[in-house]
This record gives C-alpha cells, sequence and structure tokens, in this order.
C-alpha cells in the first residue's frame, strides 16, 4: 500500500519553469499529451512567464518539488461559460492522487469562482487511466476526434470530454 502524499496545490509560479520542464519531458506524459519530446527548460521558463487572467494554472507540490500541473483556459465571447483544461503528472507520481487533487482544485476554481459551467478535456483513447479519472469527477465523453494528433509515427484518436455543472453535481449526488 502506498503512503498518503501531502500533496500543496498552488498557483503557478514562474520560478517553476524547471520542474515543469521534467514532468513534460517524461515518456509516459508524453505518450499522453499533446507535447513533443525534447522539450528545453527555456521553453518552459517563457510559458510560465505567462500571467493571462484568462489562462489560470496550477501546480501540485510534494515536499516542495512541482510533481504535477493543470490549466485552463477560458473561452472567449460566447464560449466565456466554458473551460479547456489541460493536466500533467510526472511519471513517477502518476497513480497516487496528484491527477486528482488537482483536477478537484481547477473545478472548484472553475465552477465556485469563476462562473465556468462547461468544462472540456481531450483524452486520448488508449489512457484509460485519464479517462477514468475524469469520469470519477463527472466527466462523459461526448465523441471521438478521430486520427486527431499524430504520436509514435501514426495519427491516434482522442476523445472529447466533457463537464456542465449543472449535470455532474446532480450524478456525483446520485451515485
Amino acid at each position: 500500500m502506498s503512503q498518503q502524499l501531502d500533496i500543496l496545490i498552488r498557483p503557478l509560479e514562474p520560478d517553476d519553469y524547471p520542474d515543469i520542464a521534467a514532468i513534460y519531458n517524461g515518456p509516459q506524459v508524453i505518450e499522453g499529451s499533446l507535447q513533443l519530446p525534447y522539450s528545453s527548460q527555456d521553453l518552459w521558463r517563457r510559458r510560465t512567464e505567462i500571467t493571462e487572467m484568462d489562462y489560470p494554472r496550477l501546480v501540485a507540490a510534494v515536499e516542495g518539488m512541482i510533481v504535477g500541473v493543470v490549466s485552463m483556459e477560458i473561452g472567449e465571447n460566447r464560449r466565456r461559460h466554458s473551460g479547456i483544461i489541460e493536466m500533467a503528472v510526472r511519471d513517477d507520481y502518476q497513480g497516487r492522487g496528484i491527477g486528482a487533487a488537482l483536477l478537484g482544485a481547477i473545478i472548484d476554481l472553475a465552477e465556485n469562482w469563476l462562473g465556468i459551467m462547461r468544462l472540456e478535456a481531450l483524452v486520448f483513447t488508449d489512457n484509460h487511466p485519464a479517462i477514468a479519472l475524469y469520469k470519477r469527477f463527472g466527466f462523459i465523453v461526448e465523441g471521438t476526434l478521430r486520427q486527431y494528433a499524430w504520436r509514435n509515427g501514426a495519427l491516434a484518436d482522442t476523445y472529447a470530454l466533457a463537464r456542465l455543472a449543472s449535470e455532474a453535481d446532480a450524478q456525483l449526488t446520485s451515485e
């Protein structure tokens, strides 16, 4: 049985870029995300410097080390009620509650503080742990995007998942 981790969720800071680069260079994260392998720390330094209000980002820290990150791109104009989530957890911390802590925090921020009523995520159809996590938080598969992204020399399918705040609360309380 694995030990319970003391997970701190906090905003992403510009100085977090070395740990973010390490997360996104993990083989499992590369396999499950749209990021390219061999991304430099400089790339992540520039990305962490972005502090737009319509792009909240949270990190999970364990013993001072960043082991996970979640971001939400808030829609514009008539899609202002929606947010697109992207999440990554360091390879050696997957399956230890980091993703659940991050997803719970970004859902709380989105629905209870920002008035976001629809959350969306794209997940490769073979990423069963991520699909199960999103479903646990009330996301449903709305469709399959065929040959969506190039991965390991072939085109791969993704699921488009979404959580509607009004339906998710009812669904989760009835279970």
